[in-house]
């Protein structure tokens, strides 16, 4: 297990923005995204709309979050 956050910059609708995660989320959501083909941005600004679209308590990091731990669920089954 990691002891830190990585930082990692992207541009939401035209804003930038920094998210933190450790760095075993992010190597989920690169997987996913890789598999995808989706850009690490596109990835995130579909995400955040679906977060918005559904009203969902969460920030953006913990949907991150989420969604990385449905990903490692989705492949184990």
């Amino acid at each position: 297990m990691s002891k830190g956050l990585k930082k990692r910059s992207v541009s939401l609708h035209g804003h930038q923005t920094s998210i933190a995660l450790e760095p075993e989320f992010w190597a989920v959501i690169d997987d996913a995204i890789s598999e995808k083909g989706y850009s690490l941005a596109a990835f995130i600004a579909a995400l955040d709309d679906e977060r918005i679209t559904s009203k969902s308590p969460h920030g953006l990091a913990a949907t991150l979050r989420l969604y990385a731990l449905e990903y490692v669920q989705g492949a184990q089954k």
